[in-house]
């Protein structure tokens, strides 16, 4: 599957609403502070948690199967993606 997003775009998100299945979500990786990630959510816990998974799942694994479940709290919906300007 191709990525979701091209490198340099940019996004434009939202702090609201309840996460769903298909979803992109933006959110802090959990263990590296200030780097942020871009996934799709491939499950929604009761607990307060989704599962994330990276669209190009052959070349990643930056997601929950390395990191597991991530808060919903502090994630973001993606609204629109900002194609890359042409220079």
């Amino acid at each position: 599957m191709e990525p979701a997003l091209l490198d340099g775009q940019g996004l434009i998100t939202v702090a609201a609403g309840r996460p769903r299945v298909g979803q992109i979500r933006c959110f802090e990786h959990p263990s590296r502070a200030g780097f942020w990630l871009v996934k799709r959510v491939d499950a929604v816990h009761d607990n307060g948690t989704i599962t994330v998974l990276s669209d190009n799942r052959t070349s990643t694994l930056a997601d929950s199967r390395t990191f597991g479940p991530v808060p919903v709290a502090g994630s973001y919906r993606v609204l629109l993606r900002v194609p890359r300007r042409q220079t």
